[in-house]
């Protein structure tokens, strides 16, 4: 079954978006089921699950932290994670920037930029993701490589909405872009993801410049 899942969204999907296999509160059975299918790329939101699942996985696996992070669990990750999806403040960086430098590594990020018309959900607005660059250059982190956004849309049933809340962040990732050399600390070569779009609406995500879609339920069924 998560095999026929995986590879059903991965027909639909343009050859540079890359699927994010959410596997938070999933047995690792499961996890075992999805590599089996060629699934290398796995999202988890809390630290100490993704701690607990690494060594249980093959080592090519790669592990997004997906979820809120907090400055005082980065430590536990910085040795393996692949890249940690949702940055959301100045010190936030700058934790991730030392632990990285203990570990003798660079840590790739996204910054994650609020976007949805909801209080629960984290993120920067757009003057701050500009602020926080500002920061990151003067202050020279160079353990950390700032690989793009990240941001959830409302869950709503208003595809308008969600597609008028990608959209914005897809025109703040262009403007970035086309003005990287503002901000030392970006690259034009690795500053190239967009991470937007889950389940109930990943296709609206793609159609808005989506790189990175994070998939769960479609993949391993309802929680």
């Amino acid at each position: 079954m998560i095999a026929a899942n995986i590879e059903k969204i991965r027909q639909q999907l343009p050859s540079h978006v890359k699927l994010i296999a959410v596997s938070k509160t999933k047995p690792i059975e499961m996890l075992h089921e999805a590599y089996a299918a060629q699934q290398r790329a796995f999202g988890e939101n809390k630290v100490q699950e993704v701690v607990n699942k690494y060594p249980l996985m093959p080592s090519d696996t790669e592990w997004h932290l997906i979820g809120h992070l907090q400055t005082n669990k980065v430590k536990y990750i910085a040795p393996f994670i692949h890249l940690i999806h949702a940055v959301d403040s100045i010190k936030l960086l700058e934790t991730i920037n030392k632990e990285a430098l203990k570990n003798n590594r660079v840590i790739n990020v996204l910054l994650q930029v609020y976007i949805a018309k909801e209080e629960t959900k984290f993120g920067l607005s757009n003057e701050e993701v500009f602020e926080l660059l500002n920061h990151a250059t003067t202050h020279q982190l160079n353990n950390v490589n700032i690989c793009g956004l990240m941001g959830m849309a409302t869950y709503t049933e208003n595809t308008q909405q969600i597609e008028q809340e990608f959209e914005n962040l897809h025109q703040v990732f262009n403007t970035l872009r086309q003005e990287i050399n503002k901000y030392p600390i970006l690259k034009l070569e690795s500053f190239t993801e967009l991470s937007m779009g889950m389940s109930s609406d990943y296709e609206l995500a793609i159609k808005h410049g989506s790189t990175m879609i994070r998939v769960g339920s479609n993949i391993f069924g309802e929680r």
